[in-house]
């Protein structure tokens, strides 16, 4: 699609936000209207259509597709969403640790160990670590309390969350990643732990490492989101 428009604005819309296109207020895929509940987070929008060039690059929108989908998919189906991220908690990424004998295992417990502990005081809950891929239950009280903790999101947080914990395959990072303070490259790093460590083993492939980097920018995006849509200038 070629570029249509010439101009791109934000403008106050009552007490949130908005983008405009030679002065028309843009709407989501769905149809609805774009608004976000910050001017930063409207300006970093607008950042994605001013560099866009003659011709429309649709990956050049990461953050209009999550803000998309904020608005068109998690308003309209907040417990549908919920449930799908918290189902990441029943097999949390950093639960599931190779045999103690292994190298691995000592990685994962440097790496691993830390993040898991912390979200554990932090929610008061407690995760059984698995040795192996055998599937073992989480506690229901550590289930039920990251739920509380999921569905205490915003819509626009929550679909932060499902990015950033579907890229991570773990809740433990995704919530973290909400943090103000977040330390981004650690997490992501945290996810990739096992793929990174097979890749220093055998060898990297020109083609996985181009998808962990587009990923890693997804993940970043949708973390980046979250203090966007918190800042208040």
């Amino acid at each position: 699609m070629k570029r249509f428009y010439r101009e791109v604005a934000t403008e106050a819309h009552g007490s949130a936000w908005r983008v405009t296109l030679d002065e028309r207020p843009i709407k989501t895929a769905g149809g609805r209207a774009l608004i976000v509940p910050s001017k930063a987070l409207a300006d970093a929008l607008a950042a994605e259509w001013a560099q866009q060039g003659e011709v429309i690059d649709a990956t050049g929108f990461v953050l209009r597709d999550m803000v998309d989908y904020a608005i068109d998919v998690v308003a309209a189906r907040r417990s549908e969403v919920e449930r799908a991220i918290v189902a990441f908690a029943e097999t949390d990424t950093l639960c599931y640790r190779a045999e103690p004998d292994e190298a691995l295992w000592e990685h994962q417990q440097q790496h691993w160990e830390p993040l898991l502990t912390t979200a554990e005081r932090r929610w008061d809950i407690h995760f059984e670590r698995i040795s192996g891929i055998i599937h073992r239950p989480q506690p229901a009280a550590t289930l039920t309390r990251l739920a509380m903790a999921v569905a205490a999101q915003d819509d626009f947080a929550l679909a932060a969350l499902q990015t950033l914990t579907s890229l991570a395959g773990s809740l433990v990072l995704g919530l973290a990643a909400l943090e103000i303070e977040a330390d981004i490259p650690r997490l992501w790093a945290a996810a990739n732990l096992e793929e990174d460590w097979q890749a220093e083993l055998w060898g990297r492939d020109s083609e996985a490492v181009a998808r962990q980097l587009q990923r890693g920018v997804l993940f970043e995006a949708a973390a980046n989101m979250v203090l966007l849509r918190e800042r208040v200038t």
